[in-house]
């Protein structure tokens, strides 16, 4: 095993020991079966009207240079849980976050860091609407989350 795919290993189990045991509210682990994909769930806990009473499956798949580079992290649909609607997150789950991508990413981050900055970014949006450009895009992208270059151009959603 090459020494980034030990260290990710080693980084993972250490983050996977502790959200096992605390996790902030409205974040659930539902599923670390391995080191290579999580899923988790979570909550908007305040009273926004546009995810009230909703919840949301993440799912997180982690390379071998975990934590040098981010995760690739997506909302998963399924009966129960629906692809929250927001200006930033496609319909296929892929979420235009600078956090999440080469940039804004920084190995101080975590899981939990990740749902926390998630459940802020759905506090605090007030548009009930997706990403200009959703269905072409949803119709169109072959990349994974990781490989798209998104342009950060709207920080106040």
């Amino acid at each position: 095993m090459p020494p980034t795919a030990q260290f990710a290993a080693k980084r993972l189990a250490k983050e996977l020991q502790k959200i096992t045991n605390d996790l902030p509210p409205g974040i659930t682990l539902v599923q670390a079966d391995n080191l290579d994909e999580w899923f988790l769930d979570i909550q908007v806990l305040d009273n926004n009207p546009l995810y009230q009473d909703q919840t949301y499956r993440l799912k997180f798949k982690f390379g071998s240079s975990y934590p040098i580079e981010p995760p690739e992290v997506t909302f998963v649909k399924l009966a129960d849980r629906p692809i929250p609607i927001h200006p930033h997150i496609y319909s296929n789950g892929i979420i235009c976050l600078d956090l999440l991508g080469q940039q804004g990413w920084s190995p101080v981050q975590n899981v939990e860091s990740v749902c926390m900055s998630l459940q802020s970014m759905l506090t605090g949006n007030t548009k009930d609407e997706r990403p200009p450009g959703d269905e072409e895009f949803v119709k169109a992208n072959r990349l994974r989350p990781k490989d798209i270059d998104f342009y950060y151009h709207d920080n106040n959603v």
